[in-house]
């Protein structure tokens, strides 16, 4: 086994052999100390790892370009007071907002969404879906399609693997020097990993990548940045020799001529090489970079936090990314969508907690759809709205006046795009929106859903530690027949 191999096995990211952090010389500042310094800090993203294993002969039958974001509503939104209104029950059941019709004259929504009323033709409502053992902090069931995935009941809950990673395994990027699997995401444990499938296969995470805004725990603009750290030189290195991005982005190229010259870059292999790609090429950055996006885009989402890593989703399917999941969520423990109840803070409850949040999200939609669908991506995109579960079909849970618990016996979803057949509701509850009354959907049938859109074999399989498989899709979930017209 070559020393590279054993440092990824054992956990060290791919550049630990260089020795980024010891001193040579005048440390960072000649040619070489730089390039350690730099690659030191690219090699916690594992992507060599990540590139070696994607090799020729792992790739699926997928089509070009297809792709997934999911839009993680962390917390647990209402199905009744969203998707699976119950306008004639009494108030403490049906909730405090009224209903609207929409395009498809059959199906009413949230008079807080109408927006999306308004292209209700291009969306399915499945409000059906089976919530059974989901929990959250961690969110796990429903992003890796296993009920067995909730680790705060099961020890080795954390261990089973994220559908995004399964797609970064069996898909892998569209381009090379793209993640596949990008998450931006406010708390650790509001998103599943890999897993036993290892730690090449993580989410990258996006907020490394992009600069954008700060937000508390309460949704409030701090007024900060991110600052985009993964694409600035080492902290060592003094800003005075940066009087600009032009002045960055030189130094970049001088680099990488510098590699080229010098021979250095033979002493890396194929992998490697397309981790340093990823850093000093402009794929990746460009990506990243929002600022690159017309204005009249830009506006068109707005400056919210949400909106804009909605636009970077954008970007990013289409640079090459398979797989993208944005955590809407302010707070980093149960999730903003957690709405027991207006005595309960952070979250609030339905009117004061989830009514802020529906326009918001509303727009947020619709803009991403429409926009893909004005890029010809629509088709090739996959787009999913959820949370962990439901909440309660009574008000007033937990002493609250308006608030609703947690309900995993049925929840509602969102989809549009990817080429399926929208413009339907898949699935019904009882008339208090309490318990499934037809067609249930399973994380199962989910997971089958997305693998079948991303042209992975539903017959695969991920090993655990003791080296034994386990099928990628559970309790002989199928692709939602609904949507594929079969």
């Amino acid at each position: 086994m070559s020393r590279q191999r054993h440092l990824l096995r054992h956990g060290e990211h791919a550049f630990n052999w260089m020795q980024g952090r010891r001193r040579e010389g005048l440390c960072w500042t000649d040619r070489r100390g730089m390039l350690k310094a730099s690659l030191a800090g690219l090699g916690g993203l594992t992507l060599p790892g990540l590139l070696a294993q994607r090799a020729p002969g792992s790739a699926s039958t997928a089509p070009a370009q297809k792709s997934v974001i999911l839009l993680w509503m962390a917390g647990g939104p209402s199905h009744i007071d969203m998707w699976d209104p119950k306008p004639d029950r009494p108030p403490e059941n049906r909730g405090p907002f009224g209903v609207t019709r929409t395009k498809v004259p059959s199906i009413h929504i949230c008079e807080h969404l109408p927006k999306q009323a308004a292209m209700m033709d291009q969306f399915t409502l499945i409000r059906s879906v089976d919530a059974r053992k989901s929990n959250h902090e961690p969110n796990k069931v429903f992003q890796t399609g296993n009920r067995e995935s909730a680790p705060r009941i099961n020890p080795k809950g954390e261990k089973y693997p994220a559908i995004g990673s399964v797609v970064a395994k069996h898909v892998a990027a569209h381009r090379p020097t793209m993640p596949p699997y990008v998450t931006f995401t406010k708390s650790r444990s509001h998103i599943a990993k890999a897993g036993y499938l290892g730690r090449s296969f993580d989410p990258f995470d996006g907020n490394l990548a992009a600069d954008l805004p700060i937000y508390d725990l309460v949704g409030n603009d701090t007024g900060k940045r991110t600052g985009a750290p993964l694409f600035q030189l080492p902290a060592a290195l003094s800003t005075s020799r940066i009087e600009s991005r032009r002045a960055l982005l030189q130094q970049l190229d001088q680099m990488r001529r510098y590699l080229e010259a010098s021979g250095e870059m033979e002493a890396t292999d194929a992998y490697q090489q397309q981790a340093v790609e990823m850093m000093l090429g402009k794929t990746a950055q460009h990506a990243f970079d929002l600022s690159r996006e017309p204005t009249a885009t830009r506006d068109r989402y707005g400056k919210h936090l949400w909106c804009q890593q909605a636009l970077l989703a954008r970007r990013l399917v289409e640079a090459g990314v398979a797989f993208v999941t944005l955590d809407l969520s302010y707070h980093t423990a149960s999730g903003t969508w957690d709405t027991h109840g207006d005595n309960i803070p952070p979250y609030g409850g339905i009117k004061k907690g989830l009514g802020p949040l529906l326009p918001l999200f509303d727009h947020l939609l619709t803009t991403l759809v429409l926009d893909l669908k004005s890029r010809g991506l629509l088709d090739q995109v996959l787009v999913i709205a959820m949370g962990e579960f439901g909440r309660t079909p009574l008000l007033g849970t937990q002493d609250s006046t308006d608030g609703r618990n947690h309900w995993p016996h049925v929840m509602s979803m969102c989809l549009a795009g990817g080429g399926l057949q929208h413009g339907q509701v898949i699935g019904s509850t009882e008339s208090d929106g309490g318990q499934i009354r037809e067609r249930p959907v399973t994380p199962g049938d989910l997971a089958a859903t997305i693998y079948r859109h991303m042209g992975v074999s539903q017959e695969a399989t991920w090993e655990d530690n003791q080296g034994r498989p386990h099928p990628i899709v559970l309790e002989n979930g199928q692709p939602l027949p609904e949507l594929f017209g079969s």
